[in-house]
């Protein structure tokens, strides 16, 4: 008799679906038949029900956070229970136990975790029983059937359970240690919080930290350019002046002289210049992809669409969703034609049939079984469901799925990109583009949201020589902009890419899976973490660090903690381990070694932190020897009353407000910009602050010192 171990109940429910069954409590008693002649029993695990011990389980003194107690590291790591799924794991040890069972079947997510998850439980057990794998990629019955009909043996997926535990273990030691030092330092500052520091959380952060940086201190410029329309033989378009390629000017007067040139004098067309470009339809999704895209359409977190798609998983209707691939196996293809033919009835999908293409099998852009890692691309399964029966969020992720497959069978679209060159009074040359669509091709199923080019119009059939008018030349004052902070859909194709942030699914698909910071499973939990410890906050999609993780980023600085690029060997290393090319010993003795480096560089960067630019009243802390608490901390005298000027939480006010009613008080957030207890005690001080830069009022930056005047605070505007 056959033991199968799930991950999930609701993936085990799934599992027993295409056999004759009885329920039982937490588990279910298969019913003999042709793939089982002597039946089986399934259970399933609640998810994670072992944990790695903490480390006062290994030696009571590490209990206590102590720098001099670190690096804490275990000499062999050991997993426990969890209290709170223990009555599930006496089902899975009785049944493992038991008598009838001849073999067990690991039946968890065909992916490293789910292999360690099941292996650590067996292990916990103390199976001596054979053991069998199932590896399946969809959840549908006839996949299922399949898949028991194809066990694999246990020791051939093996390799990818070290891989796991040495992940799993590395966290740990990498998290124990760095977290522990950090926040005892940083505390010895008066910084009273605990500071979580990860192998992946932590560059993570510190991309999003360098991003803010940069916008901080982006000087912004003022540019000018000049836009002319021309009347070439009673044909209208408009153009850009330029010099080399170069259509901005930094000076006014410049601008405003080649204005007054240019206008009403003679123009002619030097050259036009046509390029027909193809596009090619998108990859099949993989999990970033389709997080990246569902972030962009609809604003859904990467957990978000992680969770849908995995309840679209387990209902049948989808692939498995935590695949870093985005082709398919001639096996997968060969299904294509059925699948299609029962999704061309449901309304949502029926004005794309007939599909130009009749298959995709021998197109090498989505079949490629080398390409196909553990799993294949995220596609519908032939179990498919009309998309009007799903609930709203499920709906928008199943059509996007359903739509990249029907793309895939659809033609190139074709583009005319124009440049027209145009020379004024022979002297002054302009610039004028505009596309023109030639065949839609698959854009007529994804309507991608491109955007908007102000400089591309509708042009005029022109040729070179042709002469006419220059009728109206305008400048136009602009600003230099500062990089934009990341989207959570950006973010996952950020750490993807270890930091280069690439947004074109081409120009992904050449960069090498291992050069990520996380996995394709692991990059949506990140960034909740993220969220979770307050280091970063999300509003309206885009991506803020805050004054902790600022903090954080500062005081790890440019330690070996915080590269993407260190943490991407180290996912490639770990990837090497799963395909059995690299040693999980050697890589442990590494990351032993540098949990003591991490602790000692810690150690010699604290004597160089400077927390001066931060908000650390935010935070909840107060430094030593400030016997106030943060809330009546004085941060000087109040310029109307005399009282003195406390942190209010918001806002910086006077602690007279009670007695005498005194309303002065300054926000902590001007115009987007964050004024720090720094800037307040120099204000209160002095009169005035120093330049602070990157104030922002519409879409315009701009820098100004505050001053006091009467009791008011107001920009001072250096000459």
């Amino acid at each position: 008799m056959k033991l199968i171990i799930a991950e999930k109940p609701d993936q085990g429910m799934k599992l027993a679906a295409p056999f004759s069954f009885k329920k039982k409590d937490s588990y279910v008693e298969i019913a003999p038949n042709s793939i089982f002649p002597k039946g089986a029993f399934l259970t399933w695990a609640v998810g994670h029900l072992c944990e790695l011990v903490p480390p006062e389980e290994y030696n009571s003194s590490w209990k206590k956070w102590d720098l001099a107690m670190l690096p804490i590291i275990p000499d062999k790591f050991q997993h426990r229970v969890m209290k709170s799924k223990w009555k599930q794991f006496k089902v899975i040890k009785d049944l493992v136990h038991h008598p009838n069972v001849t073999e067990i079947i690991m039946a968890g997510d065909a992916e490293r975790e789910g292999e360690a998850i099941v292996r650590i439980i067996l292990k916990q057990c103390g199976n001596k029983k054979p053991l069998k794998r199932l590896w399946i990629s969809s959840l549908t019955e006839n996949a299922v059937k399949q898949g028991f009909q194809k066990l694999l043996e246990g020791k051939e997926t093996e390799t990818i359970y070290f891989e796991a535990l040495s992940r799993a273990c590395a966290d740990w030691l990498i998290g124990m240690n760095a977290s522990r030092a950090y926040t005892l330092l940083i505390q010895k500052k008066g910084i009273k919080d605990v500071f979580s520091v990860g192998r992946v959380q932590t560059p993570t952060l510190a991309l999003i930290v360098k991003r803010e940086k940069e916008i901080e201190n982006f000087q912004s410029k003022d540019f000018w350019e000049i836009v002319a329309e021309f009347n070439i033989n009673g044909k209208k378009f408009h153009g850009k002046w330029h010099k080399e390629n170069e259509t901005r000017l930094d000076n006014e007067q410049m601008a405003a002289r080649i204005r007054a040139f240019c206008e009403g004098k003679p123009a002619v067309i030097q050259d036009v210049e046509k390029e027909r470009k193809e596009y090619l339809p998108p990859y099949l999704f993989n999990l970033s992809s389709l997080q990246a895209t569902a972030n962009k359409l609809y604003k859904f977190s990467p957990k978000k669409t992680l969770d849908i798609a995995q309840k679209l998983y387990v209902k049948g209707f989808i692939s498995y969703p935590r695949s870093d691939s985005s082709f398919v196996t001639k096996e997968e293809a060969a299904l294509f034609k059925t699948t299609l033919a029962k999704l061309s009835s449901f309304d949502s999908f029926q004005s794309y049939f007939p599909l130009p293409k009749a298959s995709i099998e021998q197109d090498r852009r989505y079949v490629n079984e080398k390409k196909v890692t553990d799993h294949y691309a995220i596609i519908p399964t032939e179990q498919v469901v009309d998309p009007a029966k799903l609930q709203a969020d499920e709906r928008k992720i199943y059509e996007l799925i359903v739509k990249r497959l029907i793309a895939a069978h659809y033609d190139k679209a074709i583009y005319d990109y124009t440049t027209i060159h145009t020379k004024v009074d022979g002297r002054a040359d302009f610039i004028s583009k505009g596309k023109e669509q030639i065949e839609l091709g698959w854009r007529q199923v994804i309507f991608d949201r491109e955007e908007k080019n102000e400089d591309e119009q509708l042009l005029p059939s022109l040729q070179q020589g042709e002469q006419g008018i220059t009728e109206q030349v305008k400048v136009k004052k602009g600003q230099t902009q500062p990089p934009k902070r990341y989207t959570e859909g950006q973010l996952i194709t950020l750490m993807k890419t270890a930091g280069k942030y690439v947004e074109d699914q081409e120009l992904q698909a050449v960069l090498k899976q291992t050069e990520g910071l996380g996995t394709e499973a692991t990059r949506a939990g990140i960034i909740s973490i993220l969220k979770d410890r307050n280091y970063i906050e999300v509003k309206k999609n885009v991506v803020y660090p805050t004054q902790k993780g600022m903090l954080l980023i500062e005081a790890v600085g440019n330690t070996i903690l915080a590269s993407p690029e260190m943490t991407a060997k180290w996912e490639q290393r770990l990837q090497e381990i799963g395909i059995g090319k690299a040693s999980p010993q050697q890589f442990m003795d590494s990351v032993k070694k540098l949990s003591n480096k991490i602790v000692m560089d810690a150690m010699n960067e604290e004597k160089g932190w400077d927390f001066s630019q931060i908000d650390v009243s935010s935070i909840g802390s107060s430094f030593p020897g400030a016997k106030p608490s943060k809330k009546s901390r004085s941060l000087g005298k109040c310029p109307v009353c005399s009282g003195s000027i406390v942190d209010k939480g918001t806002f910086y006010g006077c602690s007279n407000y009670k007695e005498n009613e005194c309303k002065f008080n300054v926000s902590k957030k001007i115009l987007g910009k964050n004024i720090t207890q720094k800037y307040i005690r120099e204000l209160l001080k002095n009169g005035k602050t120093e330049k602070i830069q990157g104030f922002k009022k519409d879409d315009k930056t701009f820098d100004a010192k505050l001053q006091l005047q009467a009791g008011k605070v107001s920009f001072l505007f250096e000459k």
